[in-house]
Formats: structure tokens, sequence, C-alpha cells
């Protein structure tokens, strides 16, 4: 192998290497629900797949003769096809691991797979840097170009093909790249003319097969993912499914929506026919009496961010959120679709801290969050004590921030800890520098006044009036004992957590992150 081969060898071994790694997170990150360790594992798995491989690479690198010699082109060639076929595997391996046992067994064919990519690269140098004067500093090249090739490989995968395809066109287009490879390195090798038309033949016959089995190979495989041991070959399913460099969206039969495979809501904006508790987002009319200015973290389905547009005051509504892939989904949905075209709403698409941070001039009278699960990978960056300072900083006088605890103690305790008043509304905290309370009188007035796109939200019968002073009674829990679904003061929720030994979120500690390694959600 000429020295020349060995550096293009090299970079397009990192680049499909890399490439899969990319794959490889993706899937596992939505397996598990964006849970923080399920990185760490899938990088152990990959790392130690990679020392492996590369300690049972030495063995062929015994003989010193070897070196340039092109006839070793062919075992290259065949070694690197076998590697790239395992690691085409690995997706649909998590498939089936998810059917039994969950995401973690398939850890082990990333590691196979890893251990075979991986001892590519030893071998490339062995094969193609001559024992001599300058064989140290042709193997920095060779490693040079490897990283070249892979920091390609991360930045392609990860900005164009998971932007542009969905996750089995990408696997069959990382396998083709793998076997043109392959065929460059046959085509090089020291090989009769005949031997060489029938390996590129047969490559060639390879090849068309894998693109032709990958739909079949890698079907369905969100549903696996998702579903589980509760995945049903004839009838499962998912409504829609979008894919971004930002994430997975997917939507089930019902309308229900989860987002790199968490649970983000549902597409239904009833408060009468309440399917994911719609009613938290009115009762910020409740608690603040001319929200004008409103600023939403995070859009999801749409669901949350309609309702506040709607409410009596609201001038303007800001929404950051940093999957595009959002608004494409939420344009399909007759319900929520209208806030593309409202005039108060403006989207943009970017990270929200980031997008404080870098709008000090913005302020508002509400920050809303339907924030993410507490446990999830960089649910910190929305929940830690120095971020709830600078939404502090972005209040106008009497604002307030009303966000999403997921139920979470330490949560909580942060959030009645930065701000001298608050209140637990069901799941959320309403918290703020100023004192305020929930209006019973005011939420009456909100429930029978507002509408959506010019409907009332609540019917004009029996049942609609029974539900609304049903509702409306919801104010008076605040003056009984604390309930899980009520509204409960700041003084009360301190204690509770406290007592249940809740710990204050900082951006070093991380603590809603880390306080479980590992989490197993029920599949639906």
């Amino acid at each position: 192998m000429g020295f020349a081969v060995a550096l293009a060898v090299a970079a397009v071994a990192g680049f499909i290497a890399l490439s899969y790694e990319i794959l490889w997170y993706r899937v596992i990150s939505y397996a598990s629900w964006g849970l923080p360790g399920a990185f760490g594992l899938l990088l152990a798995a990959y790392l130690f797949g990679l020392a492996i491989g590369s300690r049972i690479a030495g063995a062929f690198c015994k003989d010193k003769t070897q070196a340039g010699d092109t006839k070793q082109l062919r075992a290259l060639a065949v070694f690197t096809f076998v590697a790239n076929l395992v690691a085409w595997l690995v997706v649909p391996a998590f498939g089936l691991s998810a059917k039994k046992y969950d995401w973690p067994p398939a850890l082990a064919a990333v590691a196979v797979a890893a251990a075979l990519l991986g001892a590519i690269l030893p071998l490339v140098a062995h094969f193609g840097i001559k024992p001599d004067e300058k064989a140290g500093a042709n193997l920095s090249y060779i490693y040079l170009s490897n990283i070249i090739g892979s920091a390609a490989g991360s930045l392609v995968t990860g900005f164009v093909f998971l932007d542009q395809w969905s996750l089995p066109t990408i696997g069959a287009v990382i396998a083709c790249i793998g076997m043109v490879l392959v065929a460059a390195l046959l085509f090089l090798a020291e090989l009769p003319s005949t031997g060489r038309l029938a390996s590129l033949a047969s490559l060639a016959l390879v090849s068309v097969l894998l693109l032709k089995a990958t739909p079949a190979v890698y079907d369905r495989i969100w549903e696996r993912l998702l579903y589980k041991r509760n995945f049903d070959e004839t009838s499962t399913r998912f409504l829609d499914i979008v894919e971004t460099k930002s994430g997975v969206i997917t939507v089930t039969q019902d309308g229900t929506v989860y987002g790199g495979g968490a649970y983000d809501g549902r597409v239904s904006t009833s408060i009468q026919h309440d399917r994911n508790g719609i009613f938290r987002a009115h009762a910020l009319a409740a608690m603040h009496p001319s929200p004008k200015r409103v600023l939403m973290i995070g859009l999801a389905t749409g669901a949350w961010a309609q309702i506040v547009a709607h409410l009596p005051h609201v001038e303007k509504l800001t929404v950051v959120e940093i999957n595009p892939g959002y608004l494409t989904l939420i344009s399909k949905y007759d319900q929520v679709k209208s806030l593309l075209s409202n005039p108060k709403v403006e989207i943009v698409v970017d990270d929200g801290r980031r997008w404080l941070n870098r709008h000090t001039d913005q302020k508002f009278d509400a920050v809303v969050m339907n924030t993410t699960w507490n446990w999830r990978g960089h649910s910190t960056n929305l929940l830690s004590v120095e971020f709830l300072e600078l939404v502090r900083s972005r209040l106008l006088p009497g604002g307030m921030m009303y966000f999403n605890t997921t139920s979470s103690d330490d949560v909580k305790k942060t959030a009645a800890t930065v701000f001298p008043h608050a209140l637990r509304v069901y799941n959320f905290m309403a918290v703020s520098d100023s004192p305020f309370s929930f209006d019973k009188e005011r939420w009456r007035t909100t429930l029978t006044t507002m509408t959506i796109d010019g409907e009332p939200i609540i019917e004009d019968s029996a049942d609609g009036k029974a539900f609304l002073d049903e509702l409306v009674s919801y104010a008076d829990s605040v003056n009984g004992p604390p309930r899980d679904d009520g509204i409960e003061k700041r003084e009360s929720v301190l204690a509770r957590v406290d007592a249940a030994g809740a710990k204050i979120i900082t951006d070093d500690n991380m603590v809603t992150e880390w306080r479980q390694v590992l989490r197993f959600q029920e599949p639906p």
C-alpha cells in the first residue's frame, strides 16, 4: 500500500467510524429518553471496542516486509467490508434489543462494531508505512488524516445528513461510503484482472442488496425503540415522524408527541376535554393581571403557545424553540397551525438560554416553560439557580416565571429559594419577586370569555357550566391541605421538599440529571 493511499484510507475510515457513532448516539438517546448516562455508556462501549480492535490488529502487524505491499490491500478490503457490514447492523440491533431487554444489551454490538472499525487504522498504518527513518513522522500524518476524516464525519453527519435524511437513509449512505472504500482497496490491490473484476462485481451486488435491505432491516426503528416490549409487528406505527439535526419528533396515532423519545405532550388545546393538563396554561391569567409581553421557551406541540397567545391582555408572545422540526409538526395540525400566521406570535429557532443571554434588552411580564423531564440531558440549563437568576433579570416589574417542575422536589426547592414569592400549580411553579395570588374571579373571567380562533374554550351547555364551576373551584385548593394536583403556597412547598432531602440545582452540581444514573421508562 502506498503512503498516499494509506492517508486516504485512514481519512475515509475515520469519517465512517465517527458517522456511525453519531448515528448510534441518536438511537441510544431516543431509546433512553435522553438519559445523560446513556451517552457515557455508549462512549465507553465505543472506546472499549476501539481499544480491543487496536490490540487485536497488533497480531497482524508483526511482519515488517508487509509495509507497502499492495497484496495486503485485498485482506484489508475484506476486513473493511466486514467492519462496515457489522456497523450497519448496530441500529437494527438496538431495535431488537429494545423489544426484550431495552437498550443496554445493544452496547455489545457497538463494542464489536467499534472493534472492527478501530482495527482499520493500525492495519493501515502498518501496511502503509515503511520501516525506515521517516516511520514516526509518517505515522503522525496517518493519525492526522484519520482525525481530519473523523472530524469531517462528525460534522457532515451531525449537521448535514441528520438534517436532510431519515435514519435508514443515512445508514444506507454511510454503508455505501464504506463499500466505495472497499471497492477502491480492491481496485488498487495486486489482483489478476479477472479476480479484480469478479471481486468488484460481487461487491456491487452486495451493495445493491444492502441498499434494498435497508428499509426492511431498519423498518419502524423509532417505533421499536419507543414501544419496546409493547411493539406490535402488525399494528404499531407512528402517525408522523420529523427528523432534523436537532432531534427526532414522533407522533403516535392518538396525537401524543414524543421529542427525542420523551413524552412532549399532545396536539390538543381543549380544556373541557383536557388530555394533557392544558388548564395549567390558562392558569397564567389567574396569577398575572396583565401579561402583555410573554416569552415562552419551548414550542413542542404548539398547544401551550396557542393557549397563551389567546390569553386576555397578551399583546406579544415570543417563542424560542431549539428544534425547527416542531414548526413543521404544528403546520400539519388544525388546532395549532394558526400560530404560524398569528401576528402576535414570533417564533425564534434558538437555544432558550443563549437567546436570553444575547437579548439583554428584552424584558417580559411572564416567562413560561413547559419544561421537559428534569432528569434528561442538559435540563440543568433551564432549571439551575443561574438560569433562574437570568430569567429574573429579564422580568418586568411584577413579572413572573411559570414553568414545569415535572414533579421534581429539587426543581421546586430551587425555584422557591431563588424567588421570595411562589405558588405550586399542580406540577408547575409560579415564582416572582412581587407578591401574587391565584385570583379566583380573574380565573372565572378568563375561562368564560376566552376564545381560540373565534371559538369559546368552554361549551355553552349544561355540561359546560358544570365543568366551569368545577374548574373555577380549583382556585380554592390553595386553602386546603397540599395535594399533588392542587395549588400550594411557597412555605408549604419548602417545608415538604426540605423534609424529603431536596437540593438546590446549580450549573455545577446538575442534581436532577445525575440523581439516578440509569432510568428505564415504561413504554407507551
